[in-house]
């Protein structure tokens, strides 16, 4: 038994080679009528926690990534919860994040964003 957003909710994420691949910004359950409800995937990006804040924001968000060419990077990543494979202080996950969105995400973010500022080719 354990306590999701306690235990889970902005943990950080990291790969099978001790990469960090972010946080946890959200956590996907499915509803079943007459049974328990199953998580089914972990959530991540900036628009998951953008709607966490308020709707407003994430539409804002989402305009303003559309606007700046990279609206396909802050679309939330799901991670499928059969491939957490522990959960301490951070959540460990069989993947790679090379493999994933994540890090196409973070990728273009250092190429079109941080790359733009001053001092950050050190």
């Amino acid at each position: 038994m354990m306590d999701l957003v306690r235990d889970v909710l902005d943990k950080q994420l990291v790969d099978r080679h001790g990469t960090k691949m972010g946080r946890v910004d959200g956590i996907v359950v499915e509803l079943r009528p007459g049974r328990p409800p199953e998580v089914i995937a972990l959530e991540t990006g900036p628009l998951t926690l953008a709607r966490r804040i308020a709707g407003r924001f994430a539409t804002w968000m989402a305009r303003l990534a559309t606007w700046a060419g990279g609206a396909q990077y802050v679309e939330p990543c799901h991670i499928p919860w059969k491939r957490v494979s522990r959960i301490e202080i951070d959540i460990g996950v069989d993947a790679d994040v090379a493999d994933t969105p994540l890090g196409k995400r973070q990728a273009w973010l250092r190429e079109h964003i941080v790359a733009r500022i001053p001092g950050s080719q050190r």
